[in-house]
């Protein structure tokens, strides 16, 4: 297996420290607002990691953070006129609804900021007692940076220079630090914020502190992979890297994965220009394994442009598969599991899926194979299959379904799928309304009445839902598109 590392800035061999066990620590959201579909790529993207690794047989250990104190949560709680709690706790929730109907799977840990408090306070005192961070008095009570330039190594991850740095590029000009680059790891509190007791008085942690602590409190002192979204990699990152490895003296990551931004009309999503799309007004208008398959369609590493049109390929993409399987369950409506025997197809398909997934989790390519595999399958159905192949059909929809649970895709009912779409278009008709009209046109095919059948099948047509005749029983699905 392979994984590209930026801090190498190259495709490596994947080696964890301890053989087959593997800890990964992702960055999480910051909760002040609902989350946007960058937010969801990373959460898809570190699920799908975390997944496939476990269907490797690795033993996972997950952590992902909240970050429930910050300056942007206390502002809106501020001009909400409720307290930063309420803010915090407020958009943990709305983050594990939208994340819930993704489908993404809950970290093993999930750590907050605010419950290790004392845990960074520590960090911070090391690294003020081996001179890597100075204090700041502020009369009151003092802040605490850490000096950039005591840390030789500074800039490696983001692969940028400290003397490019030094002359302004990205860095807030603050006339407390010894140097622009200095960042902060405890900040003095301002009246009326929220303040915690620490050895320089009353005051709150920086934001780059926080996952430092947590991930070495459940980690170690050495990940094997630490990750997140490209926005992350500077500042956030190589802060992260520079006050760990002056803390522990050890490499602070083996792998650093981080995925693409989320483009609209070519350009990144941004608050500021306007163009931040909530996952909440997505799965309003779109079946989330839709969404789900879309950000899963491109590499992780590359940038994905967003549109309406893409998510409706994606559904077209995901109704393909389930359409199939209902085939195929027309085809294997008496299984005999004793019969079953591997077939080289399904090897050569499971072969494949791997040897995508093993390519630095390449989920494009491993769509691909799934998608070519239903493809033969769908030939197989279109002529009267032989009994080798009814048993191969048998054993397709299980490699259907093992293959797309690593994705977390494919693993629904077909009529369940068919039934949130129904649900999402928002055709003017019930569920029961369909079935009974369904249930009127078999009997009056029954009954030969074939101009009664046809006005049936045109008339639920024109409200998007396409009727399939099969040997016992009529199947519906959604129109799309």
């Amino acid at each position: 297996m392979r994984v590209f590392n930026t801090l190498a800035g190259k495709l490596e061999d994947f080696k964890p420290i301890n053989d087959k066990k593997v800890g990964i620590y992702a960055c999480g959201v910051t909760v002040y607002d609902l989350c946007h579909i960058g937010h969801a790529r990373s959460a898809v993207v570190f699920d799908v990691i975390v997944r496939y690794l476990r269907y490797r047989d690795y033993n996972v250990t997950f952590v992902r953070n909240f970050t429930d104190i910050d300056d942007k949560i206390i502002n809106r709680a501020n001009r909400e006129g409720v307290s930063w709690k309420e803010i915090a706790h407020k958009y943990t929730e709305e983050y594990y609804r939208d994340m819930d109907q993704l489908g993404i799977t809950r970290a093993d840990i999930e750590p907050k900021a605010t419950e290790h408090i004392q845990e960074m306070i520590e960090i911070i005192q090391s690294l003020i007692n081996k001179g890597y961070a100075y204090e700041v008095d502020e009369g009151h009570s003092k802040s605490v940076y850490f000096e950039v330039s005591k840390f030789s190594d500074y800039g490696k991850l983001s692969k940028k220079k400290i003397d490019e740095l030094m002359h302004g590029a990205r860095v807030e000009v603050d006339e407390r630090k010894k140097t622009p680059l200095d960042f902060a790891l405890w900040k003095a509190s301002k009246p009326g914020e929220p303040w915690w007791e620490s050895p320089w008085g009353k005051g709150r942690p920086g934001w780059h502190i926080e996952c430092s602590a947590m991930s070495i409190k459940y980690l170690g002192e050495t990940l094997d992979i630490h990750g997140g979204g490209a926005d992350l990699i500077f500042p956030h990152h190589e802060n992260e890297l520079a006050q760990s490895e002056a803390y522990t003296g050890k490499p602070f990551a083996r792998y650093w994965i981080h995925n693409g931004f989320v483009t609209i009309n070519k350009e990144k999503m941004s608050k500021s220009i306007g163009n931040v799309l909530n996952i909440r007004d997505l799965l309003d208008k779109y079946e989330p394994e839709a969404l789900r398959l879309f950000l899963l369609s491109s590499h992780y590493r590359s940038p994905i442009e967003f549109s309406d049109e893409y998510i409706k390929e994606a559904e077209v993409s995901v109704d393909r598969i389930y359409s199939s399987i209902m085939r195929i369950e027309d085809f294997i409506k008496y299984p005999d599991s004793s019969a079953s025997k591997t077939h080289p197809i399904i090897e050569n398909t499971k072969s494949e899926f791997i040897k995508a997934m093993d390519d630095d989790f390449n989920t494009a390519r491993a769509l691909g194979v799934i998608f070519e595999f239903v493809k033969e399958l769908n030939r197989i159905m279109d002529k009267k299959p032989s009994q080798e192949e009814t048993v191969l059909l048998q054993d397709a929809k299980k490699i259907i379904r093992e293959l797309g649970k690593v994705l977390n895709l494919f693993q629904k009912d077909p009529v369940d799928w068919y039934r949130k779409l129904l649900m999402l278009k928002k055709i003017e008709m019930t569920e029961a309304e369909l079935n009974e009209l369904i249930e009127e046109r078999a009997q009056a095919r029954k009954n030969k009445d074939w101009q009664k059948a046809d006005k049936i099948r045109a008339e639920l047509l024109s409200k998007g839902i396409i009727l399939e005749d099969k040997t016992d029983k009529t199947l519906w699905k959604v129109k799309i598109g």
